[in-house]
């Protein structure tokens, strides 16, 4: 299977989708809004933040000084297209699997009834 024009292993994983999707809803975001939509620890989200920030996916701005210090997020054009390409490649690859029935699904995952046992008999 050959993987469509546009998956991005970058942005694929899981708290970086997450990440890039939240971030593709808004123009910039603060830091403790990500952190707090997304159940992720500070650590966690910086580490993420700044990988996609060295692939240029991302612009970090820090404003302010010691406790009042600020953080937003944005995402670049680029990091905006990689997001839009990847999405087109994961429904590319969700409109290959083609359309299940439903019969098949519930035969398949219904579970098996246990016949009377004839022992007692």
């Amino acid at each position: 299977m050959s993987t469509p024009t546009g998956f991005d292993e970058l942005i694929h994983p899981a708290t970086r989708l997450s990440v890039v999707s939240l971030l593709a809803a808004t123009e910039w975001a603060d830091f403790a809004f990500i952190r707090d939509s997304l159940s992720l620890s500070d650590s966690a989200l910086s580490k993420q933040l700044h990988t996609l920030e060295e692939a240029e996916y991302l612009e970090i701005h820090k404003e302010g000084g010691g406790r009042k210090r600020r953080t937003k997020v944005r995402l670049t054009d680029r990091g905006r297209t990689a997001f839009e390409g990847h999405v087109a490649a994961l429904r590319s690859i969700v409109e290959r699997a083609g359309p299940t029935t439903t019969a098949t699904a519930t035969t398949e995952s219904a579970p098996r009834q246990q016949q009377p046992s004839r022992a007692g008999r």
